[in-house]
């Protein structure tokens, strides 16, 4: 498996930092699009995806150097490399989701509508970025046979790339970025119907992509871990709650979402 999607001599470009930027830029489009339907303002789009990109990666890279700090201290100078990987979305997630609760509340804009806005492009991106960890040869699972991947009819170039350390993996990257794809369909779907609650679209990100990635990591080899449990099924229980949660509430309010304004008044 080849890493480098180009090679310029002192300058590598890694496929990963290449899945990891078209991720963004897609996301960005539907957010912008999505968002000036809203009346949400250019100079706010702007601060949010730059702002909210920025902090979402030393998020990610924060909480993933932290969860392997013994190889991290040993090598330092691996912290700043993340073109060979280590990013943690749970991670870039958290940190994303303080600084728009800061920003929002400055700018007083409706935080619950404008995640409904951002989620449906998040977890498209979610889905084209596990594509870096394939080239990057990671969140991969149990060794099985070659024979079982065949069976399973995926495809030949996948297989291969499964091939790590003389083993055949479980291609884990793939079941999680499938899942992203078709909750991305399912929330695009619920946009575009009448009289859906505020909240609505945000509860269903936080329960689909909270549920798929429970299971998936039951699957995973490569899990950060604390102590004995991964903990990236611990914050995706919470995720779930917390979707729950807004539901709840949502279903319980009387704005719809085309009646509620982006700005608070």
């Amino acid at each position: 498996m080849n890493s480098v999607f180009l090679n310029l001599g002192i300058i590598q470009i890694k496929w990963y930092s290449i899945f990891i930027l078209l991720a963004v830029i897609i996301a960005y489009f539907l957010f912008k699009t999505e968002a000036k339907k809203k009346e949400l303002s250019e100079e706010d789009i702007n601060n949010i995806v730059f702002y909210g990109f920025i902090i979402g990666i030393i998020g990610a890279r924060t909480y993933y150097v932290l969860f392997n700090l013994d190889f991290y201290l040993t090598n330092p100078l691996e912290i700043l490399q993340i073109w060979h990987g280590g990013l943690a979305i749970h991670g870039g997630l958290i940190a994303a989701l303080i600084f728009l609760i800061i920003y929002t509340r400055k700018k007083r804009i409706n935080l619950i509508l404008l995640l409904d806005i951002i989620v449906i492009g998040l977890i498209l991106a979610q889905s084209i970025g596990r594509w870096g960890n394939f080239f990057n040869q990671e969140a991969f699972g149990r060794i099985v046979s070659k024979s079982i991947l065949v069976k399973q009819h995926i495809p030949r170039f996948i297989i291969n790339g499964m091939y790590i350390s003389g083993y055949y993996r479980e291609p884990t990257f793939l079941y999680e970025s499938i899942l992203s794809f078709i909750g991305f369909i399912v929330l695009n779907v619920l946009r575009i119907t009448k009289n859906l609650k505020t909240g609505i679209i945000t509860s269903l990100y936080l329960t689909w992509y909270g549920m798929s990635r429970l299971a998936i990591e039951s699957l995973r080899t490569d899990s950060l871990m604390l102590g004995s449990f991964k903990i990236a099924q611990l914050i995706s229980l919470l995720g779930i709650i917390s979707g729950v949660i807004i539901l709840i509430l949502s279903i319980k309010k009387n704005n719809y979402y085309k009646e509620d304004y982006i700005y608070r008044r």
